[in-house]
């Protein structure tokens, strides 16, 4: 399995127990990419996943640099227009981070909700 898939699929199922309801995954346009579309209530979420490993410079939720953030917003604005979504809907951008602990099969797991402002 696909590094990447395998932990959108870690980061779908801590999504799913918290109550989110998953719409969509991998949602690609010319814009950039947003790896979950979840529902939290009448809360439209976009959900970008990070993973590093121990030997990588930053950690996973660092990772996500403007211009990644910038690439998520547009990304999300895509959607919301695509789908005809208001731009009354209310929506967030989450990262779930995930960094490689230091034995084997640890892993450590941050959710950080609302973590990129429009």
């Amino acid at each position: 399995m696909l590094t990447g898939k395998r932990f959108e699929d870690r980061a779908a199922r801590l999504l799913r127990r918290a109550g989110l309801t998953l719409i969509a995954r991998n949602y690609r346009c010319k814009l950039g990419e947003i790896d979950l579309v979840c529902r939290d209530g009448n809360t439209l979420v976009f959900v970008e996943v990070r993973y590093r490993s121990p030997r990588g410079y930053a950690c996973a939720a660092a990772s996500v640099t403007p211009a990644k953030q910038r690439k998520l917003l547009a990304a999300a604005q895509h959607y919301l227009q695509t789908h005809r979504l208001s731009d009354q809907t209310p929506c967030r951008i989450d990262v779930v981070a995930i960094d490689a602990g230091q034995r084997a099969g640890e892993h450590e797991i941050q959710w950080i909700k609302n973590a990129i402002g429009s």
